[in-house]
């Protein structure tokens, strides 16, 4: 009987263990649906927004376009175009040299250290001459090969456009329009905001009341008293976009060479004319030198690079 008693409590046991297996289980097969169904009502959050959004692509301001000759496919059509602007920290004691020829960069890099004669133009005996030891190295930047983004809309903005010229600030542009847009004869209602957009000539106009906005879309165009006249200008939902996927890869730049361990032992203008004396000279490997950038020790700068053009 007792043999039979403990195997009836180690039935018992592993039975029990079992049971709590299962229940286990169940909570993790509970928890992973719970999970799924968040992210199920998250997708479809997500593309009810931006089929919203897409739906508004059509009113966003006209861009004049200017066809350069180039024929590319049907499929390529709806890509778009970035323009790189890269900034590149520059140290004190290092110069950029971008020259006209890619191959006279390739050259210098291949040396790698540069004796500068610091003393041009002056008769000199040989142990007065000063010169400068220099190293060259490649510009390796960061370019965007893949790019995301998803548009969203405010609801309480627009985007003003086709702004006239009259000839005043932007600030006093501003006022005009904000005077105007604030009165609910117009349209309008209390501004909250008003912002210049750099460079497109546009600007953004974000109202205090929920509704305000949504109604002078629709009207697409209004007619604006600015200045002496009457001006029709533009109305376009206003789009903010978030970068969701950004993938970099490496570039070198092909004219540019970067030269380091410049030390301190003339002036700004003086070390930059020495410099570009030196690597213009066919006999030290240079050639004809585009732009050149010099930072002295103890100062920091940043270079522009942007799209070559040839």
């Amino acid at each position: 009987s007792q043999g039979l008693c403990r195997a009836l409590e180690q039935d018992h046991a592993k039975l029990q263990m079992a049971k709590e297996t299962v229940e286990q289980r169940t909570q993790e097969l509970r928890k992973e649906g719970e999970l799924l169904h968040k992210n199920l009502e998250q997708q479809m959050s997500l593309n009810r927004h931006e089929e919203r959004s897409c739906q508004m692509l059509p009113a966003l301001p006209e861009k004049k376009m200017v066809f350069k000759g180039l024929v590319t496919n049907k499929e390529d059509t709806n890509k778009l175009m970035l323009t790189p602007l890269i900034r590149y920290p520059l140290l004190g004691g290092s110069a950029l040299i971008t020259f006209e020829k890619a191959e006279v960069a390739q050259r210098i890099i291949e040396l790698k250290e540069h004796m500068v004669e610091l003393s041009y133009g002056e008769e000199l005996e040989e142990l007065d001459r000063c010169r400068v030891r220099v190293q060259a190295a490649p510009v390796d930047i960061l370019l965007p090969s893949a790019l995301e983004m998803r548009l969203t809309q405010n609801s309480r903005s627009i985007l003003v456009s086709d702004l006239p010229s009259l000839g005043i600030s932007e600030e006093a542009l501003l006022d005009k329009l904000e005077l105007f847009f604030s009165k609910t004869k117009n349209g309008g209602g209390e501004v909250e905001s008003r912002e210049f957009l750099d460079n497109s000539g546009q600007v953004v106009l974000t109202f205090v009341q929920d509704g305000v906005a949504e109604l002078l879309i629709a009207k697409g165009h209004i007619q604006v008293s600015v200045g002496k006249g009457k001006h029709k200008l533009k109305i376009s939902p206003c789009m903010s976009g978030d970068i969701t996927n950004l993938q970099l890869q490496p570039s070198r730049c092909p004219r540019t060479v970067l030269l380091s361990g410049i030390p301190d032992v003339l002036g700004e203008e003086p070390m930059r004319d020495a410099l570009e004396i030196h690597f213009q000279k066919a006999s030290r490997g240079g050639g004809e030198v585009d732009t050149l950038a010099y930072v002295p020790a103890g100062r920091q700068g940043v270079a522009v690079f942007m799209e070559d053009a040839g």
